[in-house]
C-alpha cells in the first residue's frame, strides 16, 4: 500500500476499457493518476463508459475531461489530472519520465512500440502495458523491463506449521503434526522457530525437499543434538526477478498466456488476428466496417500473411478472424470490465513487486451470436446483434446481495441493457446490509456520504444514473426461509434469471436450492483477495451450487481459546470473544429480562417462591457488580486484568507445572502448547490503555480495536506467541475477507459450467438433479416398480418417512396432507427422498428433490 500511494500513473484511452482501469486503480489508492484523451464524447461511449452522462455527449466534452470528476471522487487520497494533449509518432514523450507506469488503450501499434521501447530502455524502467479490445477479442501486454524482482510470487500469507518430529540424518526428515500437509514445494525454504532439542535449527532457513504431502528432507541434520519436542516452520519468501522482452521483440515470438487449456491454439491465432488489424488500420486508417463482407476477407488475406512471419504459430481460425472483423467496431461491457481487471492487476503488480506478474501476452475470444442502431447500445448491437439486445432489455433479474460483486453487476446490466422499463424488464436486488467505511475501496457505486445507507437503495439510484431506461426494484430484505412469503413460487415464476453477490456459503445454498426448486438459471460468483470464481448453473444442464461441497472451516477448539492458545490467531478470537461478552452478550441478557419482569420486586417474590427464572443469576451478578462511577469502572477492569493475564496462568503453572509429564514419558507442555507467563500490571505498559464499547472495527476513535488488540497481544505475551499488528488483528477479529477491486471486476465475464448431477439410486435407475417426475411418492409404489426402497422422505426438518421412527407403520396409512398439514392456499412441498443402498454398509443414497403437488380433494401427485 506505501508503494502504491508513492507512485504516478498514465493512463491513455478514457474508452469503456480505459475507464475500467481508472475506476480500479484508484480505489486501489495510487498516488497520482493521469487521465489522457484527444477524443470527445459519443452516444457510441455511453454503451461502454459507465462514467459518461448524455449531457456530456450533447455538449461534446473532452472524454477525459468528462470522467474526471467522477473518478477523482472514487478515493479523496488520489490525486487525478487530465491531459488532451496529443499523442502520437511524434510526441516528445519526455513528460512520462514523472511516472512509474504507463498504460494505453485504443493506440495503434506504431505507437504502442514507440512507447513501449521509451519506458524500457528508461532507467529505473517505466513500467508498460498496453491494452486492446476490439468487439470479441481482447489482448494485454506487459514489458516491466529486463530486471524486475517480485518479492513475493504467490502473495499467500505464510501459515505457522506445527512439528511432528525432526530426525538426525543426512538428509534429516521433517514430519508435521497430525499428519498436517506442508503445502510446499521443491526448492523453496522454510524458517524454524522454537524447536526444543534440536535447537540450532531456530532462526535458519532451510532450503526442501519434499518427500510427501506430510513430510520433507532439510539437509544434514546428523551433527546437530537430537530433536526433543515443539517447533514450527514458515514458508520463507524468496524474490524472484523476471525478464521482460520489449513489444517489438515479442510480436514474432510471443510469450502467451493460455487462459483456456481446451484451446490452446486461441491465443496464438488472436495474436495474429490482431497484428492483422493492426496492419489493417494502418492501411485504410480506419477498423472494418461492421457486417462488412469485404473488410472480412481483407483480414482474414492479411491474418494469413503476418502467420507466415511467425516463429510462434497455429493455423488461421478464418472463422475468428471473420467474426472480429464484424465486430471489432463494436464492444461487449462484461470484456472490458474482466480485461480492465486483469490490466489493473498487472500494475499493482508493476508498483508493488508482489505477485508474479503476466508475461507477457495474454489474449482471449468470446462467443457471440450473430444476428437500426442510432443510440447507446450500437457497440453492443456490432457484437452480439439485434435479437440477442432485445432479450437483454426484457430480461428480469434477482440479485441477492449489493457489495462489491453486487456493484460490478449492476455497472455491467445498465452498460448492456439489462432490465428495461420500456420492454417489461426488471433488475430486482435486495441486501439487508448498511454501507460502511470499508467498503469504499472496492464497491465503486457507494461514496462517503453514502456511509450508514442501504446499499440495495443506494446502488439502484447509482445504476439509474448509468442508464436511466432501467427498471431497478430495490429491496431491503434478506433471503431465506423467513421471508419465502415475500420471494415466493410467484415471484421466481416471472424470472429469467437469478444472480447470487453474496458472501457467505450458507446463502448461497439456499438460494441455489430455490433456484433448483423453481427450475430458475442461476450466475453464483465470489472472490476472496485476488483470487475468485464463477459458476454457471442451468436447468437440465449443470450441476447445481450445492452438488459440491466445499470443506468445512476449522473451528478452535474451546479448550484452546480458554487455556492453550498456540498461535496469534487463538489470543485474537480470545480477545473479541471476551468483548462480545462484556459489551453484547451480558448487556443483552440484562434487557431481555427486564422486558420480561416488570419489576424488581415480582422477581424477587418470584425468587423467593423458590421459582426458577431463566437469565436470574446473570442479572443479580451484573447489578452486585455494577459500577457506579467512573473509579468503579478502573477498579473492575484492574481485577480483569489480573483474572485474565497473571491468574489464569498461575493458575495452568499450579495444576500443570513446567515439568509435567503425561504416560507415555513425554512433556505434557510441547507444542503445540506454550506454558504461560503471569503479566504483573504496568501503568507504564501502553497495552493498558483502552476504553471500549460496542463493537465497530471501522472507527478508530471508538477504542474497539484497541479493547481487541491490547487484550490479544497481552494473551499472546502470556503465551510467548508473536504479536500481530493492529491491521492483522483488525482482520481477523473484524473477519474482514481480503478483497480487491481488480478481481471483483475479472469475476463479472469468466465463468465455468459442469455436468448436471446424476443421483444412483441404483445400478439400473438414476435421476438427474433437475429431474421432478415420479409416479407417485408412494414407497410401496417406488419399492415394487423401481425395485429400490425409500429409507426417509423429509420436508424441511420434518421427517415424514423414517422406518426406525416410532409408529412409523401407522404413518404409512396417513396420507400426506394429515402428515404435513399444509396451509389452504400452499400448492406443493418440496421433499427429500433417501434410498437404500445395493451394498451393506454403504451409506444411504440421496434422491433428486421430488414436488408433492396437493389437489383440492386431498388427493396429491407429485412432478
Amino acid at each position: 500500500m506505501q508503494q502504491m500511494a508513492q507512485s504516478s500513473v498514465f493512463l491513455s484511452g478514457m474508452g469503456g476499457l480505459g475507464v475500467e482501469i481508472a475506476k480500479n486503480i484508484v480505489l486501489a489508492g495510487v498516488k497520482v493518476l493521469t487521465l489522457h484523451d484527444t477524443k470527445q464524447c459519443e452516444t457510441w461511449d455511453l454503451g461502454s463508459n459507465f462514467f459518461l452522462r448524455q449531457d456530456d455527449v450533447l455538449t461534446q466534452r473532452n472524454r477525459a475531461v468528462a470522467v474526471h470528476p467522477r473518478v477523482a471522487e472514487l478515493n479523496p487520497y488520489v490525486h487525478v489530472d487530465t491531459s488532451s494533449s496529443s499523442l502520437d509518432l511524434s510526441t516528445d514523450l519526455c513528460f512520462l519520465k514523472r511516472y512509474q507506469c504507463v498504460i494505453l488503450t485504443e493506440a495503434r501499434l506504431s505507437l504502442q512500440k514507440k512507447i513501449n521501447d521509451f519506458c524500457h530502455f528508461h532507467q529505473p524502467p517505466i513500467r508498460f502495458i498496453g491494452c486492446d479490445a476490439y468487439g470479441i477479442c481482447v489482448r494485454v501486454f506487459c514489458d516491466f523491463g529486463d530486471q524486475f524482482e517480485v518479492s513475493d510470487p504467490t502473495g499467500e500469507e505464510a501459515k505457522e506449521m506445527f512439528i511432528q518430529n525432526i530426525t538426525q540424518g543426512n538428509p534429516g526428515v521433517v514430519t508435521c503434526m497430525d499428519s498436517r500437509t506442508h503445502g510446499l514445494q521443491t526448492g523453496q525454504s522454510v524458517l524454524f522457530r522454537e524447536v526444543n532439542g534440536m535447537d540450532t535449527l531456530n532462526g535458519t532457513a532451510r532450503q526442501v525437499t519434499v518427500l510427501s504431502p506430510y513430510s520433507f528432507a532439510v539437509g544434514d541434520t546428523s551433527c546437530l543434538q537430537p530433536y526433543a519436542h515443539g517447533g514450527f516452520f514458515l514458508l520463507v519468501k524468496t524474490p524472484r526477478t523476471y525478464s521482460f522482452e520489449t513489444m517489438e521483440q515479442q510480436l514474432s515470438e510471443p510469450q502467451v498466456l493460455t487462459p483456456d487449456f481446451s484451446k490452446p491454439e486461441a491465443p496464438l491465432q488472436i495474436h495474429a488476428a490482431m497484428l492483422a488489424l493492426d496492419a489493417f488500420q494502418e492501411q485504410h486508417n480506419r477498423l472494418p466496417n461492421i457486417g462488412c463482407c469485404q473488410d472480412a476477407e481483407v483480414l482474414v488475406k492479411l491474418t494469413e500473411e503476418v502467420n507466415h512471419t511467425l516463429t510462434n504459430r497455429a493455423p488461421v481460425n478464418s472463422e475468428l478472424v471473420r467474426c472480429l472483423s464484424r465486430t471489432a467496431q463494436g464492444s461487449l461491457p462484461p470484456l472490458a470490465a474482466a480485461v480492465g481487471g486483469i490490466a489493473s492487476q498487472e500494475v499493482l503488480k508493476a508498483l508493488t513487486g508482489k505477485f508474479a506478474p503476466l508475461q507477457q501476452w495474454v489474449g482471449q475470444p468470446t462467443e457471440v451470436r450473430r444476428s437500426d442502431w442510432g443510440d447507446r447500445y450500437d457497440g453492443l448491437r456490432a457484437c452480439i446483434g439485434e435479437t440477442m439486445c432485445l432479450e437483454l432489455h426484457k430480461l428480469r433479474v434477482f440479485m441477492v446481495g449489493c457489495g462489491a460483486i453486487g456493484c460490478e453487476m449492476l455497472k455491467n446490466f445498465a452498460l448492456l441493457g439489462v432490465g428495461l422499463a420500456k420492454s417489461s424488464g426488471e433488475v430486482c436486488v435486495t441486501d439487508p446490509d448498511l454501507i460502511e467505511k470499508s467498503n469504499l475501496n472496492r464497491q465503486f457505486l457507494f461514496r462517503s456520504q453514502h456511509i450508514q445507507k442501504p446499499k440495495s437503495t443506494t446502488a439502484a439510484v447509482a445504476t439509474l444514473e448509468i442508464n436511466p431506461e432501467m427498471q431497478v426494484d430495490a429491496h431491503l430484505n434478506k433471503v431465506c426461509p423467513a421471508t419465502e412469503g415475500v420471494y415466493n413460487d410467484l415471484f421466481y415464476s416471472r424470472l429469467h434469471l437469478v444472480v447470487t453477490a453474496l458472501d457467505n456459503v450458507e446463502a448461497r445454498r439456499y438460494v441455489d436450492s430455490r433456484s433448483v426448486s423453481n427450475q430458475k438459471a442461476l450466475l453464483d460468483s465470489g472472490t476472496m483477495g485476488t483470487k475468485g470464481h464463477t459458476e454457471i448453473i442451468v436447468p437440465n444442464l449443470t450441476e447445481s451450487y450445492n452438488s459440491h461441497r466445499d470443506p468445512p472451516e476449522e473451528e478452535i477448539p474451546f479448550c484452546t481459546l480458554k487455556s492453550f492458545p498456540a498461535v496469534i490467531e487463538h489470543t485474537i478470537q480470545w480477545a473479541r470473544d471476551k468483548f462480545e461478552s462484556a459489551f453484547a452478550h451480558k448487556p443483552t441478557i440484562y434487557n431481555m429480562f427486564w422486558q420480561t419482569h416488570s419489576s424488581a420486586e415480582a422477581v424477587l417474590q418470584r425468587m423467593q417462591q423458590r421459582e426458577t427464572l431463566e437469565g436470574a443469576f446473570q442479572v443479580v451478578k451484573l447489578l452486585s457488580r455494577r459500577p457506579s462511577q467512573w473509579e468503579h469502572c478502573i477498579i473492575l477492569a484492574r481485577l480483569k486484568f489480573d483474572k485474565y493475564f497473571k491468574r489464569k496462568a498461575l493458575q495452568l503453572l499450579h495444576s500443570f507445572p513446567l515439568d509435567t509429564r503425561l504416560k507415555d514419558g513425554s512433556l505434557f507442555w510441547q507444542s503445540p502448547k506454550r506454558p504461560p507467563s503471569p503479566i504483573e500490571f504496568d501503568l507504564k505498559d501502553t497495552l493498558l490503555r483502552m476504553s471500549p464499547r460496542l463493537f465497530e472495527k471501522d472507527d478508530d476513535l471508538n477504542g474497539h480495536m484497541d479493547f481487541v488488540a491490547s487484550a490479544s497481544s497481552l494473551r499472546a505475551r502470556m503465551y510467548s506467541i508473536e504479536v500481530a499488528d493492529r491491521l492483522k488483528t483488525k482482520r481477523i477479529a473484524g473477519k474482514i475477507i481480503p478483497a480487491i477491486a481488480t478481481a471483483t471486476a475479472r469475476r463479472r465475464r469468466a465463468g465455468e459450467t459442469t455436468h448436471e448431477h446424476t443421483h444412483s439410486m441404483t445400478s439400473e435407475v438414476e435421476g438427474a438433479l433437475w429431474d421432478r417426475t415420479y409416479h407417485g411418492v408412494d414407497c410401496v409404489v417406488l419399492q415394487v416398480h423401481y425395485g429400490i426402497e425409500p429409507t426417509m422422505v423429509v420436508h424441511g426438518v420434518k421427517m415424514l418417512y423414517v422406518p426406525v421412527m416410532p409408529g412409523h407403520n401407522k404413518r404409512l396409512k396417513l396420507t400426506m396432507q394429515k402428515l404435513i398439514k399444509p396451509s389452504v392456499d400452499r400448492r406443493y412441498v418440496d421433499l427429500t427422498v433417501s434410498f437404500a443402498p445395493e451394498s451393506d454398509g454403504d451409506e444411504d443414497l440421496p434422491g433428486p428433490p421430488v414436488r408433492y403437488y396437493f389437489s383440492p380433494d386431498g388427493d396429491a401427485h407429485t412432478a
